[in-house]
């Protein structure tokens, strides 16, 4: 084998940390048409979508809301800032991810590379199909 590959390998769910971990190593090896705008982007983990974001986006359900892009000039929904009060951020929320991967059986980095390349691809205006484009590109050492 030419390549050293690590292998997470989970028996029980990842913590909050080990996915903050991972999304940081994710967005570390974004493909190329997204690097650029994940250089200043923080990482927040949280369990589910709170009320607040559940009426936000109309969600019906907490768990159908996976990563959440947040631009650090933002200072309610709608209202941005001149200036950035804050560095951007995307939201990873813990249990839809963790459902997905447990439904798809797939990689948890697969599944949340997916979910960050979704999210930030539709916040900076790509199409659905650079999207998919992206999603389905092994980049970088990324498995």
């Amino acid at each position: 084998m030419d390549q050293q590959q690590i292998i997470m390998n989970f028996t029980v769910p990842p913590s909050t940390d080990d996915l903050e971990v991972i999304a940081q190593a994710i967005l570390d090896n974004m493909p190329e048409e997204l690097s650029s705008y994940c250089e200043d982007i923080a990482v927040q983990i949280e369990d589910v979508a709170d009320e607040a974001l559940e009426d936000e986006f109309d969600l019906d359900d907490p768990f159908e809301l996976v990563a959440l892009y947040r631009k650090g000039s933002q200072i309610s929904p709608g209202v941005q800032s001149k200036v950035a009060n804050d560095d951007d951020v995307i939201i990873i929320f813990r249990r839809p991810l963790l459902d997905i991967w447990c439904e798809s059986g797939e990689d948890i980095t697969d599944v949340m590379r997916q979910a960050i390349i979704e999210e930030l691809g539709a916040n900076f205006d790509f199409s659905e199909d650079e999207i998919d484009d992206m999603t389905q590109r092994h980049y970088q050492g990324m498995l």
